[in-house]
């Protein structure tokens, strides 16, 4: 057994993108509210996710990143403990626009941020192609993730 490790990932995104199915599916059980209804669930939901080697905690923020609503849960979260990796968690079946643009030009380029384009089980590969490098044009993520967060395709390799 080698050394054990452990961190902090918060996941952030707009209303409906799947950070609550996307936890529910990495923890393997129902810990979030998951609804069509923007909102739903206004507190953070602490998940933990442990291997032999590994802890994980999720910090599911829960409350959308809009105008008037700025990182400072990231950046407290990030004062707390250095080992802080960020998911920002997009709906990939809708096209990035103002909302999105908002909340990159906001992500911290101090701590790994990971971008997952959920929901690619509604698009055409060539979409999916063309969505990937808006973003990557935009932001240096440590990586990208096509995942469909409700059907559990890719989150694995998450």
């Amino acid at each position: 057994m080698g050394e054990f490790k452990s961190g902090f990932v918060t996941i952030v995104g707009r209303p409906n993108a799947g950070k609550s199915t996307l936890m529910n599916t990495v923890l393997g059980q129902k810990i979030a509210i998951v609804s069509d209804k923007p909102q739903t669930t206004q507190n953070k939901i602490r998940g933990f996710y442990t291997t032999e080697d590994a802890q994980i905690i999720f910090i599911d923020t829960l409350v959308s990143i809009s105008p008037g609503i700025n990182w400072v849960k990231v950046q407290a979260a990030k004062s707390a403990s250095s080992g802080v990796t960020g998911l920002y968690i997009v709906d990939a079946s809708q096209p990035y626009g103002a909302g999105e643009e908002y909340i990159v030009d906001r992500l911290p380029k101090d701590i790994p941020v990971f971008l997952l384009l959920n929901k690619v089980d509604l698009l055409k590969k060539e979409a999916l192609f063309e969505l990937i490098a808006a973003y990557e044009k935009r932001f240096p993520f440590a990586e990208i993730f096509p995942i469909s967060a409700l059907k559990g395709d890719n989150v694995d390799h998450l």
